[in-house]
């Protein structure tokens, strides 16, 4: 199947050195249709000249099958700073095919395969971990931290809070000091969906 490619304008170059990796999950990967997620992701190209590579799974082996791909197989993955989930779930699971996984299983598949990496979860879940979940996740997989919302949809989608997110880290690799802009630009919706960061 041939990708689509939209010409950008000149000003706005994609960077080849930047990706945005997204992984959502859906009923029947079989069912193919253009989600929001995805719209959103070519905003980001559009807006931002960020790069992205989409793909969905709706089973834990097709997760599993998909972060594998690109961990073993994608030449680019270095360049990969954060991997997008747009997935159901509660505090500290995802939920997939009506099955609930806990970050803990999830960590056990990945072991020690994302280094430096930061996992961040839409507000399509919430994330809520404790402390040693939290340490548990990071200290088996190797990511640098895990980010997402405290507050569950509620007809506000985290994508365009996502999509600043993913271009402060663009021109800032400094976590810290990506977090404290995305609060100093943006605090009501930082405050309204309860941005989080465990590291």
């Amino acid at each position: 199947m041939l990708e689509k490619r939209r010409q950008l304008p000149h000003s706005q170059v994609v960077d080849p050195d930047y990706f945005i990796f997204c992984l959502e999950s859906v009923l029947d990967v079989e069912v193919e249709s253009i989600t929001p997620t995805q719209q959103k992701l070519e905003e980001l190209t559009m807006d931002f000249g960020i790069a992205s590579i989409y793909k969905t799974c709706d089973t834990i082996e097709g997760l599993e099958e998909s972060l594998n791909t690109l961990v073993l197989d994608d030449h680019n993955f270095q360049n990969y700073e954060i991997i997008y989930l747009v997935m159901t779930g509660e505090a500290n699971s995802v939920c997939l095919n009506g099955y609930l996984y806990n970050l803990q299983e999830i960590a056990e598949i990945f072991e020690g395969r994302l280094n430096d990496k930061i996992l961040h979860f839409a507000n399509s879940k919430v994330l809520d971990l404790d402390e040693d979940e939290a340490q548990y996740f990071l200290d088996i997989t190797g990511a640098k931290a895990i980010s997402g919302y405290g507050n569950q949809f509620n007809g506000i989608a985290s994508s365009n809070l996502d999509k600043v997110f993913f271009n402060l880290f663009n021109e800032d690799d400094n976590m810290f000091e990506v977090v404290e802009q995305l609060h100093r630009k943006h605090y009501k919706m930082c405050k309204l969906l309860d941005f989080r960061l465990y590291y």
